[in-house]
């Protein structure tokens, strides 16, 4: 289809690049008739050719061309030489049928300017091609030679030059019958990025679109109708489906939604899709398809994302009367033994008859298992708690096209070199032989392509069946391939955002007084975050994964400490306490807002100060809308102010939001100072004591004749109207009873009397 260039380009056209100063065209190969001639037959070839230099090519022509060195083995096409490392007028792989007077042989009038395209039509007689009939795989295609000026020591010349080349490969076979028929299993993925933002909300049309009769999935799906083939689908993508089935609408621009205008599109692709699974079996990817190879070497925050998208398609309903195997997809450096052990075993619901299905490019060509007589293999996988795992691998040559790089993508490059890679297959060899294609991701966005593929299935040497149909007795073992360079998937920063997404979501339902009753949509939606399908939509996977970070965010803050000032975490206002003592108590308060039942609890840390002590806090269990205190018990050494945290836990010890500042006053005594207080406490009461053992003896021995029904330990409050009768305290030895007691007689002026009230009321005082 396109001219040869000096680097390898993936786009199914490219444009040769001159090594050297010659100009280049385009070559494209739009038709090749038959796709696999018989001896005696006349092949027609029909394309176009663009000038794509500067430079006026006069007297052009396009002549078909054959490499005559027949290919009888499936190694040799891969030996195809590219000649990338040469100049287009220097390749010479491809000889020229260079009958002026066949119709291999176009030539044209007019000069070819810069950016003008010719068409051609060759038509190839079986003996212009002189091979014989010898059947085989040979490499032809079509050649464009011209007349460019060039300036040689000033002076201006003409030279003709080779400025364009295009090669196909001729399958030849013979009309007998072959040695043995090729089982085939055609492995279609059905899959789409994830759209749906939550419930009913979706971030575009995309998915409605590309489900319409036009669109990829509606191409997919059709050819399925006409093909036995294998559905490969995500179920992620089947939810968002029937959501848009049942209606939906598109949040665009300051988060204003229209009504979605695809659901009816979406409801016919679902119903036919459900028809065909009377035929085509159903392997439903890992819910999301998620990058597993990027959530694997992303760690434990991420490593988990793989298993429960496992998990949830091993619990999928998918619905009517057929069911479904689960399967992992693996490419190229995806496919090492460690990831194939992360992510095919240890899942809730694993089973024997799962499925893993990796491509053949994984290996280096020198390493590549055989695939022959089956495609199922043992891989091992050392680093697992299983040691291999049951593996399909897909013949990535089938889907390879070429036999150039530039225009391998080519639909018609892939019908011929599915045709001539199967045809060898068929006529070498003995016993049956099984295969599996599968388009590998990223590949053919129009559907041409595995349209091609799928015409293929109706070679006389094809038999069509399904994945199930692809048995072994008794599996090969063979080694994962080697890892050798990054994975291609999801970006460093993506893979960020998805684990503070995961990271949110489990903190949110470690909250749940009962964990099983999480809204499953929270958790799909985790799960739709680490797809692949996210590769190359960098922007609308940012959306996406900000817009559920969002919605997880604003749940987890409905849940905070109350402050002591009336605020919430937020205003970032400080609690303050007070402990009196080496111990003490003081409350907090955390607040539900959530339409749930919660099980919480609080922590309290100083980061600075290591003799705050905290006892065990327990659960409490808190009603959606209400708030729960926490009695916290506290000790501290040392006196003075202690800036502590606080922050609410689930029952799983999972904070829950940022920490709040608590501030804490230890008013707390030295030893000496407890000696102080100790004594003085020891001099209080036991003075106090003595007194009053000395007031009881003193009435027993002078008792005061009491008035009928008074109280002789309670006396009658005095009289303050009229005054009071001296009290005389009599204070005897208390060595010697029986000493005489010391009496106080009036003096005549009184002041000895009054002296003696002084005494006393000294004393009592």
């Amino acid at each position: 289809m396109i001219v040869a260039s000096a680097t390898v380009l993936a786009a199914p056209t490219a444009i040769a690049s001159p090594a050297a100063d010659d100009p280049v065209v385009d070559v494209a190969i739009d038709s090749f008739s038959p796709a696999t001639p018989k001896p005696g037959q006349a092949v027609t070839i029909t394309g176009r050719v663009t000038n794509t230099s500067n430079a006026t090519i006069a007297n052009p022509q396009a002549i078909a061309c054959i490499d005559e060195e027949r290919v009888t083995t499936r190694a040799e096409i891969a030996a195809i030489p590219t000649e990338q490392n040469k100049p287009v007028n220097n390749r010479n792989t491809c000889h020229g049928l260079d009958n002026p007077n066949s119709t291999t042989f176009q030539a044209y009038t007019d000069a070819l300017a810069p950016k003008a395209t010719v068409r051609f039509q060759l038509l190839v007689p079986w003996d212009e091609w002189h091979i014989g009939n010898k059947p085989g795989v040979y490499a032809v295609g079509v050649m464009f030679r011209g007349n460019v000026a060039t300036v040689v020591d000033g002076d201006k010349q003409e030279s003709r030059i080779t400025a364009g080349r295009s090669r196909v490969l001729m399958p030849v076979i013979d009309g007998k019958p072959t040695a043995r028929k090729v089982n085939t299993a055609v492995v279609l993925p059905l899959r789409h990025r994830p759209t749906m933002l939550g419930n009913d909300r979706f971030a575009n049309e995309s998915l409605a679109q590309s489900m319409a009769p036009t669109g990829p999935l509606g191409r997919l799906l059709a050819l399925g109708q006409k093909q036995k083939v294998t559905w490969l689908v995500d179920p992620a993508m089947l939810d968002e489906a029937r959501q848009m089935r049942d209606g939906y609408r598109v949040v665009g621009d300051n988060n204003i939604s229209s009504p979605g205008t695809g659901a009816k599109a979406v409801a016919s692709w679902l119903r036919a899709f459900d028809a065909t699974r009377a035929k085509n079996p159903v392997v439903l990817l890992p819910y999301g398809d998620p990058d597993a190879a990027g959530l694997i070497e992303g760690g434990n925050g991420l490593r988990d994302l793989v298993s429960q998208s496992r998990a949830a398609t091993e619990q999928y309903n998918l619905g009517g009367a057929q069911g479904f195997s689960s399967g992992l997809w693996l490419e190229n450096a995806s496919v090492t033994s460690r990831n194939l052990a992360a992510a095919s075993t240890g899942y809730a619901g694993a089973r024997s008859d799962d499925t893993t299905l990796v491509s053949s490019s994984s290996w280096p060509a020198d390493d590549r298992p055989s695939l022959s007589p089956s495609p199922v293999y043992n891989v091992l996988t050392p680093e697992g708690p299983v040691k291999s795992v049951r593996t399909v691998i897909a013949d990535s040559a089938l889907t390879a096209g070429g036999p150039d790089p530039e225009d391998a993508s080519s639909p018609l490059q892939v019908r011929q070199r599915f045709a001539a890679e199967t045809e060898l297959l068929a006529s070498t060899g003995k016993g049956p032989i099984s295969v599996v294609a599968i388009p590998p991701r990223g590949w053919d966005q129009d559907g041409q392509a595995t349209a091609q593929l799928l015409q293929g299935l109706t070679l006389p040497w094809i038999t069509p069946v399904t994945l199930n149909d692809i048995t072994a007795p008794k599996p090969v073992v063979t080694k994962a391939p080697a890892a050798t360079r990054p994975a291609s998937g999801l970006t460093g920063p993506q893979l960020d955002q998805i684990r503070q997404l995961s990271n949110s979501t489990n903190t949110f339902i470690s909250l749940l007084n009962n964990v099983e009753q999480a809204d499953e949509n929270l958790r799909r939606a985790l799960l739709r975050a680490g797809s692949y399908g996210w590769r190359g939509f960098t922007d609308e996977a940012q959306r996406f994964i900000g817009y559920e970070q969002g919605g997880v965010s604003s749940q987890l803050n409905k849940v905070h400490l109350v402050t002591n000032a009336g605020g919430e975490r937020g205003q970032h206002r400080a609690i303050k306490v007070n402990l009196s003592g080496s111990k003490g108590q003081f409350p907090l308060t955390v607040e539900n807002g959530l339409d749930v039942t919660i099980r919480i609890s609080v922590a309290v840390s100083s980061p600075n100060r290591d003799d705050l002590r905290i006892q065990p806090i327990q659960q409490k269990i808190v009603p959606p809308h209400q708030k729960a205190t926490f009695q916290i018990k506290a000790s501290a050494e040392q006196n003075g102010l202690i800036k502590a945290e606080a922050e609410v836990i689930s029952f799983q010890q999972v904070p829950v939001g940022k920490s709040q500042e608590l501030v804490i006053q230890a008013a707390q005594y030295g030893s000496v100072g407890w000696i102080l207080v100790g004594a003085a406490c020891a001099l209080l009461f036991g003075t106090s004591a003595v007194r009053i053992y000395r007031r009881i003896r003193s009435e027993k021995r002078n008792p005061t004749p009491a008035e009928p029904g008074s109280d002789p330990l309670h006396p009658a409050p005095l009289d303050s109207e009229e005054p009071a009768e001296p009290v005389t305290d009599s204070v005897e030895p208390p060595t010697d009873e029986l000493q005489p007691r010391l009496t106080v007689t009036p003096e005549p002026n009184g002041h000895a009397q009054e002296n003696l009230k002084e005494g006393v009321g000294t004393k009592d005082g």
